[in-house]
Formats: structure tokens, sequence, C-alpha cells
């Protein structure tokens, strides 16, 4: 199901430094999911609660924390090493299904903004640009992302991992 307002934007993550590619997948599906690649447990949580995000790790001791175990932070144990195994565990227990594919950038974890062709005619190459009529943008770092190979190729990751049909051409 495509997410029509804000309904991705409800459900934020943070994903330890050991789900790395579930927090991808979690972007590319339209999911807020900071990666958090330090290795301090507290300063995680931290961000956890002051930004009310749920925990995606595979550290068995984070369980352990009396926030955890009071309710007052919430974190999904990642049982399995597969990233596909692990998205849909995610999706299974939080019981997520809403989705805006390709709206937030890979790298900055940022809400992409539409962009006209002419804006970004010196920003991408020619061959681009006489193929592509509709682009994005990062506001932050300013990627720009179009429906070219990189985009089949991660349809394609979508389709292998079980999401093919949250995706509208």
């Amino acid at each position: 199901m495509l997410a029509t307002s804000k309904e991705t934007t409800e459900i934020k993550f943070i994903a330890d430094n050991n789900v790395g590619k579930l927090a991808k997948l979690l972007r590319m599906l339209g999911y807020d999911t900071l990666f958090f690649s330090q290795r301090d447990d507290n300063e995680m949580i931290r961000i956890a609660l002051k930004e009310s995000r749920v925990i995606l790790t595979r550290d068995t001791q984070i369980m352990e924390r009396r926030l955890v175990q009071d309710g007052k932070l919430k974190v999904i144990l990642i049982r399995q090493d597969n990233p596909k195994v692990q998205l849909h565990e995610t999706i299974r227990t939080l019981n997520l299904q809403y989705f805006r594919p390709f709206s937030l950038c890979l790298e900055c974890n940022q809400a992409l903004i539409s962009r006209r062709k002419e804006d970004v005619q010196n920003l991408v190459p020619v061959r681009v640009l006489n193929r592509q009529s509709r682009y994005t943008e990062c506001p932050l770092c300013h990627r720009i992302y179009w429906e070219g190979t990189h985009w089949q190729a991660m349809v394609k990751k979508l389709e292998d991992v079980g999401m093919g049909n949250v995706i509208s051409y």
C-alpha cells in the first residue's frame, strides 16, 4: 500500500551499525532511518529517545536495558543475518503497511524534492538530460536522482526482497 500522507513519517528508525543494509532498504521504502555507525550505545539510545525512533539492532545486550524493559524505548531485536529476512521481520513486527519508495535520499535520509529538467540541466550528464524528464534532489547533499540504471537496480533490489508490489511507475 502506498502512503498518501505522513504515515511513513510516524515511525522513524535508528539502525545500529550491525544492520546497515536493512537501514538502506527502509530508506528505499520511504522510512526515515538514521544509520548509527558509532559504537556508543548510550548515544544511540539518547538519539532514539529524543527523536522518538525505534532502534533496530542485533545487539542482545540492548534488550537488557531498563528503558527497554520498562517500555520507554522501542527496540526491535533483529535475529537474522539476511537483509531480506530482516526487512520482512521489521515489517511484520511493526505491521508496516505504508510505503513511499524512493522518497528519501539514500545517503542523507532527507526527503527528496521534485526538480524540473531546467533546474538540473547543469547538474546531470547531457545523455541523462536527453532521456529523463523526472528528477528529485536531496536538499542536504544535493544529489540528483532520476529513473536511470541505478534506479532500476534499486527497483530490482526491492523486487528481490519481495517489495516490488509497493513500487508505482
